[in-house]
Parts: C-alpha cells; structure tokens; sequence
C-alpha cells in the first residue's frame, strides 16, 4: 500500500465486511488483530480518491477482507490440508437461504503447527493453534416488495496460542541457521481471544434510494508473555552488542553465561465498538447521473492493561522461574487505561458527466478525542488527552476513450493517526497525493499503469515494541518531518489458448522512493533518508496452464532490500539496518476428482531460499523455508 510500509498495518484501514477490525484504530494504530485470510472469499484493495470513503487511516489505502456469503441453497465446503512442520488445516461451512426469509451460515477454520524454527535446548515448538468460528443469519421480506428490508447478523469467535518470541538473531547465528531460536525465549507465548458482533440492516427506501445500518461490537484480549530485559538491558541493546562481537552478549544468547530474564505479561483488554449509516442515492441534476453516498460513524474504543513481570533466572542454559511482580504495584505503562471516542462524516459522488467520462468528488471529516490515565505507585492517577479534527477533500476522474482504453487522475488528502504520546496533541501523518495513469483490456490482455505520488507535510513514525522510536519509546509516535513517496504501479495480464488449455500468464510490479525531506521541530539527521521498510523494487510474476481437470501455476516475487530504521541510509554503516533482497518461487496445482471434489498441491518456497526479510524487532528474521502442502476440497 503507497507509502504505508511492509512491517504492520497501522497506517491502512483494514476492515471485515466493511468494519473496522483493528484494536483501537484511533488511539492504538500499531495494536494488532488481522483477520485469518484462511477463511476470506475475497479481499477488496481500495486505493485514490474513493479511500475517502473509509478512515480513519486514508493515506496508503484501505483493505477489505470478505467473508463466506450465505448461500442460496443448502450447501457448504470443507477443506482439508495437512503438510511440513505439523501443519494443518480444516475448514468447513453450511448454510442455505441468502434469498429466502431467512438465510444462515455456520462455519470454522482451524489451523496448526509446530513451527519451522528451533528452539535450543528445548522440547517446545515454535507452534501456533489458531480457531475461528462464525455465524451469519438473515431476516428479509421478499425483495420484490415496495420497501425491500434485511437484516444481517454475524458473530464470530476467534482464539490464537502461539510460541512466538520478539527476539531474532544476530547476524552471525542467522548465517548459521535462520530457523534457529535462542534458548532464552522458550517460555515466551502468545494468547489472544477476539469476540465481534455485527448487525447490519438495509432498507430500499425507492428504486432510488439505499440505506444502509451497522452496528458493531469488537472485544479482543491478548497476552504475549515475552521478553522484556535481560540483565536489565533491552533485546535489541544485546543483539546489538552481538553483532558487535560482544562475547558476553553471545554467551548470554547461546545459554552458555548465566542471565537474569524479566518476561512481561504484555496483557491488554481493546474494545471498538459503533454505530455507522450510509445513505445511497442515484439521482439526476444538470443532466449528468449521480451516484451519491453520504455516510456517518460514530465510534468508541477503549484499552485496558495491566501488565506484570515475571523474573526467571538463565542457569546453565536453562530458565528456572524466580518471582512476579505484584499486580498491585504495577503502575504508568504498566497499568493504564485509555478510551476515544470519534465522529466521521463522509460525501463521495459519482458523478457521470458523459457516457465516457467520470468524476468523483468526496470529502471526508474526521474528529477524535483520546484520554488516557496511568495509574501512580500512590494509586492516582495521572490523565492526559488528546483531540483534533481534519476534513479531508478529493476529486477523481476516469475518461474511457474507447471500448479498450481508459484514463484516470486523482487527488486528495490523506492522513493516518498518530499513537497516543506523552505529549499533548500529537500531529497525524498527513499528506496531499495524486495518481494518474491509465488501463487497457481487449480481449485477452489486460493491462494498467498508475504514477503515484505523496506529499507528507508531516509524516510520522508510531512507536512500539516492535519499532521503538528513536528516543526509545515503545508507545506514542514519532514526528520526523516533511516526505515525499513516489513511484507506479504496473500489471500486466495475457491469456493464451490452446485446444483444451489456456496460458493465464500475469506480471505486476512497484517501484517506490522515498524521502525525508525536511527534518521536524526539534529533530535533525533524517533529512535525504528513506522511510523505513519500503522496498524500492517489487515484482511478481505469474505463470499456469489450465486443462478440463486440471491446473498448475508457478509464481515468483521479488522484494527489494528496504531500511529498517527511518534515514539509515544516512548512516556511514547501514549493513545492520537494512533488509536482504529476496527471490520466492512458489508452485500449485490441482486436479478435479468429479464435480465436488478436488484435490492439490502446494509448496511454498520451492528453492527454499530464505534470508534477512526484518529486522524488528530485535534481530534478524526469515522467511518461511520450503514447504509443502497437499489438500482436499469437497462442495456439497
């Protein structure tokens, strides 16, 4: 997504069936939950002027992910996946009636495995068991009627238990073995548990005229019990000494020198809750149709955490549990409770002026208030707040000049909340950006270029354990000054035929530079660098045959390297805070057993080349090696 970087998704609105799904979008943008992509019929990239549609993040772009619909009749899939590393995978749903008074759908998705890293001197793996369940109902009257209305719920549960760990390697372990994991972070585990109830009602008020209703309801509770020092130093300042040839620090991360480890219950309790209208007029003025949405959200989020420490003692290289902190003592960041509340209002029109040309106009508005109260080792409290607002115009347009070409050009302003800071009323990333380009479709052939270019007249870097700020701080943000992001996006897609074969072949490709333009009040050195992990060159190329029962397909990406740290290009030496560039070959193929089952084949990574793909937090960090994996899906 332009500009927004490849670690975590906090400067993009990501959403479920049109709602927000992050923790606490406003206040927490960095917090984490991304919806498992296992269970998604599709997935909806939403970028130009139309992001102004959504928010609160409208800089990048906004991702929709799309769940099962319900059927029209009395059917369901279950697929089946078992491969390398323990992994499997189950996942099966039912339901009937999408166009009846009442429709229904039931459905899981259940994943395992044992990990594809080792950890030493242990028996655990580096495993992860995740649940997902769903249910969706629908009420309607017949959609024939005067006022066609329906109501759609869905509830859905979802439960997550890792063995993950925030500490890599140094670079010297990582040449060795990249799959390898130090023998300190055995205990460290991820918990998470997500709760989302969503009602949805829609009303044709006339043949011309939509509404639209949502409320909705997300809880999600995480504990990552992780490392948080060790001898009172932080992860990173130890990768560091390693990398440094730091004996004692490679003692300390090869089990072989005596350490005391703190490990954090990182355990925080995120509520987003609101209600959402959207209005759908098509109507026409001057002579040119309108297709008109007008839309409101208000929206409340809180967090809550309380997060004690546990002292365990490194002895012989193995970790032997000492004590915990009292919750009672825990205070500040420890021991914190923030909530927001936030009103959005939004107008974009589409406006047909010609049979071939179109324009979009819209205008976004977005106000936020944010409180925050740590609580103090004599149990008061210290309160802080934030607000602010920002209207947000933009205009588009696409111009078909024949039945094969189309033109398009945009421009709009964006921004993406910066993180609840010590200081008062921290700026959010804000931004002008424009594109213009242009597609092509005829026949076969599809194809289409898209110059982008964004103009930060502030961009920010939000602070957290996985990135901490420059200044240290693992929550807030970071303001670094003025930026630039320019670059194209290209795709290009032929279909060959061959008596009972076809030849899909597909390529796509960014290029992306980045800069630091101007250095923020206060600050000084990022001026000429790049933005943090944006990769300057991407590429993926695609390639299958398809006969009657049968496919195969091989694709291939490349990611360039990118900075791991905002401007460290800047630096004399930069070789430890840069990302490796990679090459990844992946195959598939499938075979029809009859009209309801299938069987396939997978492998991720068919050369099995791994190498430095983070380096956030805490150390070097690969991809995923080869892995194979063979499935059944069966429709009914």
């Amino acid at each position: 997504m332009r500009g927004s970087g490849t670690d975590r998704s906090g400067k993009v609105t990501v959403m479920e069936d049109g709602v927000l799904v992050a923790p606490n979008p406003y206040a927490n943008p960095e917090a984490y939950y991304f919806p498992t992509a296992g269970r998604m019929e599709g997935v909806e990239i939403l970028k130009g002027t139309n992001t102004l549609r959504y928010g609160p993040a409208t800089v990048g772009g906004a991702i929709n992910m799309i769940t099962t619909a319900i059927p029209s009749e009395l059917g369901g899939t279950v697929v089946t996946e078992v491969g390398e590393d323990g992994e499997s995978r189950i996942f099966a749903n039912v339901g009937s009636g999408a166009e009846e008074a009442f429709g229904w759908l039931l459905e899981t998705h259940q994943q395992r495995g044992e990990g594809f890293k080792n950890i030493d001197r242990s028996n655990i793996d580096a495993s992860i068991n995740k649940e997902d369940y769903m249910a969706k109902f629908r009420i309607q009257n017949d959609e024939s009627s005067a006022r066609h209305q329906r109501l759609d719920l869905k509830l859905s549960y979802a439960t997550e238990e890792s063995n993950m760990s925030y500490l890599g390697l140094s670079d010297v372990d990582f040449s060795a073995d990249p799959n390898r994991r130090y023998g300190l972070t055995e205990e460290d585990k991820m918990q998470n548990r997500h709760v989302s109830a969503v009602a949805n009602y829609f009303l044709a008020v006339n043949e011309n005229i939509d509404l639209h209703g949502m409320v909705y309801y997300n809880k999600f509770h995480r504990d990552w019990f992780k490392i948080d020092k060790i001898n009172g130093q932080g992860q990173s300042d130890i990768i560091a000494d390693a990398n440094a040839n730091n004996m004692n620090a490679i003692g300390i991360l090869h089990g072989d020198i005596d350490s005391e480890v703190n490990i954090k219950h990182n355990n925080r309790d995120y509520i987003s809750q609101g209600v959402q209208l959207d209005l759908d007029v098509d109507f026409t003025a001057m002579g040119w149709q309108h297709d008109l949405n007008i839309g409101s959200r208000f929206h409340q989020e809180e967090m809550d955490r309380v997060q004690p420490t546990e002292t365990w003692q490194q002895i012989n290289g193995s970790l032997v549990f000492e004590s915990e902190t009292p919750v009672a003592s825990l205070t500040g960041s420890n021991n914190r409770f923030e909530e927001s509340d936030a009103i959005a209002l939004w107008a974009v029109d589409q406006i047909a002026i010609s049979e071939n040309l179109q324009l979009t106009l819209a205008v976004r508005f977005e106000e936020w208030e944010k409180d925050r109260a740590d609580i103090q080792s004599d149990g008061s409290k210290s309160k802080r707040s934030d607000k602010g607002s920002e209207w947000l115009p933009g205009v588009g347009v696409t111009y078909q000049l024949n039945d094969s070409w189309q033109l398009l050009g945009g421009v709009y302003k964006g921004i993406a909340l910066a993180g609840f800071s010590d200081s008062e009323d921290p700026d959010p990333e804000e931004s002008i950006n424009y594109e213009a380009g242009f597609r092509f479709a005829q026949q076969n052939v599809n194809a289409e270029l898209i110059a982008f270019y964004n103009d930060y007249s502030n961009s920010v870097q939000n602070c957290s354990a996985q990135r901490p700020c420059d200044n240290g701080a693992d929550t807030g943000s970071l303001q670094l000054g003025e930026a630039e992001v320019q670059g194209i996006e290209a795709v290009l897609g032929y279909t060959l035929s061959s008596a009972n074969l076809t030849w899909p072949l597909k390529a796509t490709y960014t290029y992306t530079d980045t800069e630091i333009t101007k250095d923020a009040d206060g600050a000084s050195g990022k001026s000429g660098g790049q933005l943090a992990y944006i990769p300057e060159n991407q590429l993926y190329l695609g390639a299958g045959v398809v006969g009657v029962k049968w496919d195969a397909f091989i694709s291939a990406r490349f990611t360039d390297e990118a900075c791991t740290a905002d401007a460290c290009d800047n630096q004399a030496d930069d070789s430890l805070l840069m990302t490796d560039s990679l090459w990844v070959l992946d195959f598939a193929t499938h075979y029809q057993l009859n009209e309801q089952a299938q069987v396939y084949l997978k492998v991720d990574n068919l050369m099995d080349e791994q190498e430095i793909i983070s380096r956030s937090p805490s150390g070097a960090r690969a991809n995923k090696p080869r892995t194979a994996m063979i499935g059944l899906k069966v429709s009914f």
